[in-house]
């Protein structure tokens, strides 16, 4: 049950940001036990100045093509399945866009079932998942 926000530059095509949409929901699944319904994104195109981050941080060198992920999960995975998530992420927009791994960082957080209400004020009860 994560949500996703992807933050990148202004520019990008509607045929651009449905495959990133659609590589991330990809690899969710495919590496973080996601089921494949479990979908909700948010994109968000930001112009430079509203982008400020350091190209060298904790990086080889990030460009102006930098894109941000911050997914929020309910459930914890394990150190092996985050490792894989990112390293596969990576490879699948390195290869399917041209998206240098360099300009790629991804931020997840957890917290519990009761901080999730999908509709009608409803807690998502832990049975549920």
């Amino acid at each position: 049950m994560p949500i996703s926000r992807i933050t990148l530059r202004q520019g990008y095509s509607d045929a651009a940001l449905r495959q990133l949409s659609r590589l991330l929901q990809q690899t969710l699944v495919a590496e973080f036990d996601v089921p494949g319904q479990d979908c909700f994104q948010m994109i968000e195109m930001l112009p430079a100045v509203q982008r400020v981050f350091d190209p060298n941080y904790l990086s080889g060198g990030r460009s102006d093509d930098f894109v941000l992920f911050q997914i929020t999960a309910g459930k914890p995975r394990s150190r092996r399945q985050k490792q894989q998530f990112y390293h596969s992420l990576c490879s699948a927009l390195q290869r399917e866009m041209g998206i240098d791994p360099d300009d790629v960082m991804i931020v997840i957080q957890f917290n519990s079932t009761e901080e999730w209400s999908f509709s009608g004020g409803r807690m998502l009860a832990q049975e549920a998942l």
